[in-house]
């Protein structure tokens, strides 16, 4: 399937395109009026590797969804003086010099019953299992308190490179409250003021030191070490249950309780002659009366559970309608870009009326993902367990898969014949060429001679599909629009 490796094994800077594909393209893109400098970047920047994750963590109301939204350059992370506040996301794409990251907001959420050191190391935990680089905000107004003492332990012990923050310093007058926090032992604190901006650069100058550079792709070639699987899903639809029967053992906690499992269960085991290591995600145990900081606690798992992984194995219990949660949870692995399997559990409990109304939900609910290959299954009875690695497989396979430039621009040419983009404002834009620039997951860059409306965008990705397979695997589509100044026919 990945008949495009290229032979000699050796690595590009052309995204996925070998150095003679490559000036064929830019030869193309010059024919056609293009700035040469921005399709490279174009490719460039769609031919990355998996993005760096940059966890922002410390204890609440220090500042930290301030700080990611001055980060990723609009107000999109929640906040507000009460901790606990309920977000549907926690990981943001950001750019700085050029260089993209993901960021992980670890926003507060309001402490358990456990108390505040709990609640902080906890949920800081999971977010930085899952990043590359940590920035520790700490409230320089306050001081280091103890609870900021044992998130320190808790970054020592974690090994990631560190950067920290000294947040809400406001002026010159605050400059020496920073410098206090020498006494941390993390090396030099960055004086910052995320609600006005001060500061920010120099720290996210630091954080780029600290965060490696998004690795070269090798296109077609499996990471190291057996394919990591996500086991995502709300609390109480079997993803324990799941990895049991698949392990042939009782390798996890099953409770009827929801959210029995609380710390990341990572197992290794072998099925059809292969070893996946499965990353269980079961919920959280619930605190009492802490909806809305469970279902934080749980979402940022889940976010740090598929930044880990290949393929998200997404479980939904087939007893239930289809909920807004389960909506959520598909939502966040389609936009880390992972390959996605849906398992609908308990198939054994349902009677004829309920599968009915199951199909028509799913007709409706989960229309963005008819793309995602389907396995009705019973995680207690065994039923149709068979299914699920060949549904693993042909996600991750379409996963790497890479369309050839030539192949890639006939399709296109023929798009372009048989259903051109409709005339608007006396104007009918239409795409000149493309390429495919990366993998895992795909991701193709196509070059216009006018803004392509989004309802064309999506049919072209629909032909895509219909065209190449791309079973299991989201398809990210970017355009570049030719400036007219540009134009050299």
């Amino acid at each position: 399937m990945n008949d495009q490796i290229h032979s000699d094994g050796s690595d590009h800077e052309h995204g996925a395109l070998g150095d003679a594909e490559y000036a064929e393209f830019m030869e193309l893109a010059a024919e056609e009026g293009f700035d040469l400098e921005e399709v490279e970047g174009a490719i460039d920047e769609a031919g990355h590797g998996p993005l760096p994750v940059l966890a922002v963590v410390g204890r609440p109301n220090v500042g930290k969804s301030t700080l990611v939204n001055r980060i990723i350059g609009r107000r999109e992370a929640v906040v507000e003086d009460k901790p606990g506040v309920t977000r549907d996301r926690v990981t943001y794409e950001a750019e700085w010099a050029g260089r993209r990251f993901k960021v992980v907001d670890t926003g507060g959420w309001e402490q358990d019953v456990l108390g505040i050191d709990a609640s902080v190391a906890a949920q800081a935990e999971y977010a930085i299992e899952a990043s590359d680089a940590v920035v520790f905000v700490v409230d320089s107004t306050v001081g280091a308190t103890d609870t900021d003492e044992a998130v320190v332990k808790l970054l020592r012990r974690a090994g990631k490179p560190v950067v920290l923050c000294a947040n809400k310093v406001d002026g010159q007058s605050g400059e020496a409250d920073a410098t206090a926090l020498w006494s941390l032992g993390l090396g030099e604190p960055h004086p910052v003021s995320s609600l006005h901006g001060r500061g920010t650069g120099d720290l996210l100058d630091a954080v780029l030191e600290a965060l490696p550079e998004a690795p070269a792709q090798r296109f077609g070639t499996a990471m190291g070490g057996p394919r990591r699987i996500a086991l995502i899903g709300r609390p109480n639809v079997g993803k324990s249950s799941l990895l049991n029967k698949v392990a042939n053992e009782d390798r996890v906690v099953v409770n009827e309780l929801a959210g029995t499992t609380r710390d990341p269960v990572d197992e290794l085991i072998e099925l059809g002659g292969i070893t996946w290591k499965f990353i269980d995600t079961a919920g959280i145990r619930r605190r009492v009366h802490l909806q809305e900081g469970a279902d934080y606690y749980a979402s940022l798992r889940t976010a740090a559970a598929v930044e880990k992984a290949e393929v998200a194995v997404v479980l939904i219990d087939a007893g239930e309608s289809i909920s807004v949660q389960d909506q959520r949870i598909i939502t966040m692995a389609v936009e880390a870009g992972r390959a996605m399997v849906i398992a609908f559990n308990k198939w054994d409990t349902l009677d004829e009326e309920r599968r009915y109304y199951l199909e028509r939900e799913i007709e409706t609910e989960l229309a963005q993902i008819a793309w995602a290959p389907r396995v009705n299954v019973s995680a207690v009875t065994g039923r149709h367990m068979e299914k699920l690695v060949p549904a693993i497989e042909t996600a991750l396979a379409s996963w790497e898969t890479r369309v050839p430039t030539g192949r890639l621009n006939a399709f296109l040419g023929e798009i372009v014949a048989s259903h051109p983009h409709p005339v608007r404002g006396g104007k009918q834009p239409r795409i000149l060429f493309g390429t495919q620039a990366g993998t895992k997951p795909p991701r193709f860059v196509l070059f216009a001679s006018g803004f392509l409306e989004h309802g064309y965008r999506r049919f072209v990705e629909r032909r895509l599909r219909e065209e190449f397979g791309f079973e299991g695997t989201p398809i990210h589509i970017s355009v570049r629009v030719r400036e007219k100044r540009g134009r050299n026919k």
